[in-house]
């Protein structure tokens, strides 16, 4: 596995669209990769003031058109790429990690009609967004503190997918961080390689962890 990370320029028009339609970022995203598409996570992140894009994969990508067509134009070091599994061989059961994730939570409604489906809605408070992580944390390997990590920001992405864009995505991306401990360490390494929740083409699901210090 390959952790990778491009600086994107939000000043540029190319990068204003792709901001704006995430379908596009997916699709650059794809392009960096040979053969047939398949599903990648990343993820859009603030660092020191500068927008990058993360990006996790199981082959090596070459990010050089994604970076010339939506980063710094002078850029020295436009991405770099990381072998991801020494942080893997790292993961210990009890071991406790700094984690950022940015994620789509959200809830099946009541169907209107028996036999139907229930319309899948986003968890529009922080109280209900929080639940929501702590719900899952046991399955995907980890277990959480109520107290020791929250929500920092949040925002809708809205787009139309489609060749004659008929059809409206409503995603709405939040992002938590702090501390989890890891309850089941191969569970927990699946999690970091597979993502959590709904979104993952678009930008979420990405969990990463940075040991503490």
């Amino acid at each position: 596995m390959y952790l990778s990370r491009v600086e994107l320029e939000p000043a540029r028009r190319a990068t204003m669209r792709a901001l704006a339609a995430p379908q596009k970022l997916h699709g650059a995203v794809e392009s960096a990769f040979p053969g047939e598409r398949r599903r990648r996570l990343w993820r859009l992140d603030t660092l020191n003031g500068k927008l990058y894009l993360l990006l996790l994969s199981e082959d090596m990508p070459d990010l050089s058109a994604l970076a010339h067509q939506f980063g710094p134009l002078h850029a020295e070091k436009p991405f770099e790429t990381r072998d991801y599994a020494p942080l893997l061989q790292r993961i210990q059961t009890g071991g406790v990690w700094q984690f950022r994730l940015t994620a789509n939570p959200t809830k099946s409604a009541a169907p209107v009609a028996a036999g139907a489906r229930g319309k899948v809605r986003a968890h529009a408070t922080v109280e209900y967004q929080c639940q929501w992580l702590a719900q899952r944390a046991e399955k995907h390997g980890f277990s959480l503190d109520p107290n020791a990590f929250t929500v920092t920001s949040s925002r809708w992405l809205r787009f139309y997918k489609g060749a004659e864009r008929e059809r409206p995505v409503s995603l709405l991306a939040v992002t938590y961080e702090g501390l989890l401990t890891v309850t089941d360490a191969a569970l927990f390494r699946r999690t970091l390689t597979e993502g959590i929740g709904r979104g993952k083409a678009y930008g979420l699901g990405l969990l990463t962890v940075m040991h503490r210090g």
